[in-house]
């Protein structure tokens, strides 16, 4: 139904026009009791030998929202119901910011990727926390953080804390995102020395909470062998508990939209199909590198149950969808469940 029906209308509309309505349109029917029962017998799965625990925590099954989808936490119980096993909201900044000019987001059919410059648009990291506090389902939320595009990158590390300290009650792990290319210079800091300074700040303050919660960061697929080793050194050397790899990319090449149309979009983060082999190279040079010294979280370019499963193999301990549900619909997570309770029962 979604791939004749839904999706062709979603894509009558600009993409973020489309995000928005389908935001709406989300919220609307999920919430109508007989639409509650239908939506959770249609979409989810439940299965103990898709359980995992992973840096302390039990998820459900190994299948994640990517952030991005939800950034101000505004559909979790909903995202619940489509059968994630946990949840990445975010990227969420100290401050409310609208993020770059429009358009900002566009689709390449053709290649099945996007395009986004979005640039950490959200309401702030207060705005949800309101949200969060009123959420009903217990489905595990990492909160993805960041910092403000006014904040020079010698002050990154106070916008860090500040997420940290707002989101700290309300969510159960933490992802520092350094990496996304739509925000000005952000990305200088996962060179060595600023990234271990941060990290080490962010974990240091998160140590000394009542209850700590898990730390991950998220690195950009367009780092060298050289950077990823020096990744692998700073997650060992400062004890943060995981990598998510990876953000999107800023390489083109791979590419097989007319040139020209590309060139006409400009800037911007590429998702989807064209990014699933270097995502999973990036993970198996982690996970070798380290001798799968810490867990890694999977994601790009995750469109079948056969791409979590290639995801999973070169090391993943747990994976993230985004860009796939896009052209896929909401039942690639039931159909990524099912194929992998058939290659875990070979």
């Amino acid at each position: 139904m979604y791939k004749s029906i839904l999706k062709p209308l979603f894509f009558l509309k600009k993409p973020e026009d489309a995000h928005h309505f389908t935001f709406d349109l989300t919220k609307l029917t999920f919430n109508l009791p007989i639409a509650k029962s239908i939506v959770k017998a249609s979409f989810q799965l439940d299965d103990p030998r898709l359980e995992r625990e992973v840096f302390g925590l039990k998820f459900k099954n190994p299948v994640g929202l990517a952030a991005g989808f939800d950034k101000d936490a505004k559909l979790i119980d909903e995202m619940a119901m489509l059968g994630f096993g946990f949840i990445e909201i975010g990227t969420l900044t100290p401050k409310p910011q609208d993020g770059n000019p429009l358009p900002r987001l566009f689709r390449l059919p053709q290649d099945e990727s996007l395009v986004n410059r979005m640039g950490f648009n959200n309401g702030g990291v207060l705005n949800a926390v309101e949200r969060l506090k009123k959420r009903k389902s217990d489905v595990i939320v990492g909160g993805n953080i960041g910092k403000n595009k006014v904040t020079p990158n010698e002050n990154a590390v106070d916008d860090y804390l500040i997420c940290l300290d707002a989101l700290h009650p309300y969510v159960d792990y933490f992802v520092v995102n350094v990496s996304s290319p739509n925000t000005p210079n952000l990305r200088d800091l996962q060179e060595k020395e600023p990234l271990k300074q941060l990290l080490q700040a962010v974990k240091t303050s998160n140590d000394q909470k009542e209850k700590p919660k898990p730390i991950l960061l998220k690195i950009a697929p367009d780092l060298t062998d050289g950077q990823l080793d020096d990744i692998v050194e700073i997650v060992l050397e400062t004890k943060i508990d995981g990598v998510i790899a990876t953000n999107t990319t800023i390489d083109r090449s791979n590419l097989t939209t007319e040139a020209s149309q590309v060139e006409a979009i400009g800037a911007g983060g590429v998702s989807g199909k064209v990014l699933a082999k270097r995502s999973t190279d990036v993970i198996r040079y982690l996970s070798t590198k380290s001798n799968k010294a810490f867990p890694i979280i999977g994601v790009g370019g995750i469109f079948s149950a056969e791409d979590a499963i290639e995801k999973l193999e070169a090391g993943a301990s747990l994976v993230q969808v985004y860009s796939g549900m896009i052209y896929e619909g909401p039942g690639l997570i039931k159909k990524i469940k099912k194929g992998l309770l058939a290659y875990f029962s070979r």
